[in-house]
């Protein structure tokens, strides 16, 4: 699954996504692409399972990007653990999204079976999203 293999900070606080995304609202490296609508924490664990419907959709032909990465910590303390003792440990990592962004795009194969791998690929996901393709 994706992990940052190093970060400065371990730990961070759990900040909020307000507005529409700016950056990565264009596609930039296929023809067809998978856009939120939402405001959602997507995590590395729902990427790699909609990585993998799509992988699995294509079986060798298409070319994939993934243009999202899941860099944000989320920390979580054992169960039964009494109030105090700081923070929890890492638990898992996630990818704040905003409305816009886009989250996969494809090349290399029809329109129907693009849209076909990208809906499988929504379903994996905890977010509304809408299929795009380049003009």
């Amino acid at each position: 699954m994706l992990t940052p293999k190093k970060v400065k900070y371990r730990k961070q606080m759990k900040g909020h996504a307000k507005g529409l995304e700016t950056r990565g609202t264009e596609l930039s490296f296929g023809t067809y692409g998978l856009k939120c609508e939402g405001t959602k924490w997507v995590s590395a664990r729902q990427i790699e399972a909609a990585r993998r419907a799509i992988i699995r959709y294509l079986r060798k032909g298409g070319r994939l990007w993934i243009r999202v990465f899941p860099d944000k910590p989320v920390t979580k303390k054992g169960a039964e653990t009494p109030m105090g003792g700081g923070k929890g440990a890492v638990d898992h990592y996630v990818v704040s999204l905003k409305p816009g962004r886009i989250l996969f795009e494809l090349e290399g194969i029809k329109e129907d079976q693009a849209r076909d791998a990208l809906r499988k690929a929504a379903a994996k996901l905890p977010i509304k999203t809408k299929f795009v393709k380049s003009e």
